[in-house]
């Protein structure tokens, strides 16, 4: 058995974390912990009360470094990267749900805030599963994805070989309100969501730049990336479409399918997808279409599952020689 933490234990991912490693084969829950501590985690979320106790206690290296041999740091950016420099040098296994270490310097600064860990940022690798797999095999630090990027990233990566890359990428994505994590603002508000949609950040988020940069490092083509998110009155659950040009004719549906013919947790659809399918799991459904040279691609993930704590669950599966579907739920919440 492996012993795990968790530092950010109050959040959604945190909660979805704790969820499934009750029940993981080979990884067992040692240390929970926020910024505050002293309390236990069925106060901190009653859904869990008679199903698990445990201590919460205020985050310190120190406690970490004694109890577990790999940490899910799920704090917000800035908080993380100053835990997971002194973690990586004492040797436990880090996997970061922040942005802190999902792009280049120079970027992350631009539309984050100054880095404090320049020194690991290189080593880290992101942990998008299907095109990093054997790199995270090996990995002491992985980034996982932001949520938006891993359903767009999914979506469009199959494509990028036929599409015209000289034309700026449209991405329309649009989430459950969860994905705003569980703070309350004015946009988050109850009577601002219901019976509402909205656009947030058009064309200025800073997810924007953490797909360009992928699509550039997989696939060695830059594109510009106008990315425009919208919050939908739903708890869970996010849909992405995304609009491109084809170079050359295809059949979208037969690339996708010989893609990710190996990977468990791609499902291709023949219809245009749907949130509540993928809710409480961490598959990624993909559909696409062509109408002459426009490509329509569309992806739904759990945007606190697969765009957060189940690919950050999968990412310490491979970091620690497990099978990657070990723990990892498969049965969405329908209806």
């Amino acid at each position: 058995m492996i012993s795990v933490g968790i530092v950010g234990a109050s959040g959604y991912t945190g909660l979805e974390l704790v969820k499934m490693l009750i029940n993981h084969p080979r990884f067992v829950l040692k240390y929970l912990a926020t910024t505050s501590g002293d309390t236990v985690i069925e106060q901190l979320h009653p859904s869990l009360v008679d199903v698990i106790s445990y201590p919460v206690e205020k985050a310190s290296v120190e406690s970490v470094v004694e109890n577990c041999e790999i940490v899910f740091l799920a704090l917000p950016h800035k908080a993380s990267m100053g835990f997971a420099k002194d973690l990586i040098k004492q040797g436990v296994k880090v996997v970061d749900l922040s942005a802190d270490y999902r792009l280049d310097l120079d970027t992350y600064e631009e539309y984050y805030c100054e880095h404090e860990d320049k020194d690991n940022l290189d080593s880290a690798v992101y942990g998008l599963i299907e095109y990093y797999r054997e790199e995270l095999k090996t990995a002491k630090l992985v980034a996982g994805p932001g949520c938006y990027p891993t359903a767009t990233l999914l979506g469009i990566l199959p494509f990028i070989p036929y599409i015209d890359t000289s034309i700026p990428l449209f991405v329309d994505a649009k989430s459950g309100v969860s994905g705003a994590g569980k703070k309350l603002s004015e946009t988050t508000h109850f009577v601002t969501v219901n019976d509402n949609i909205f656009a947030y950040n058009p064309l200025k988020h800073r997810h924007a730049p953490e797909i360009a940069q992928k699509i550039e490092k997989i696939h060695s083509a830059k594109m510009s990336v106008n990315f425009v998110p919208h919050l939908i009155p739903a708890t869970r659950g996010e849909l992405v479409s995304v609009y491109a040009v084809l170079k050359k004719d295809i059949d979208p549906i037969k690339v996708l399918k010989k893609h990710y013919e190996n990977d468990s947790f791609i499902r291709i659809r023949e219809k245009p997808v749907d949130i509540k399918s993928t809710a409480g799991t961490h598959f990624c459904d993909i559909f696409a279409s062509k109408n002459g040279n426009a490509l329509f691609v569309n992806s739904a993930i759990d945007n606190l599952l697969r765009g957060a704590s189940s690919q950050a669950l999968v990412c310490a599966n491979l970091m620690c020689g497990f099978d990657e579907g070990m723990g990892i739920p498969t049965i969405s919440y329908v209806p």
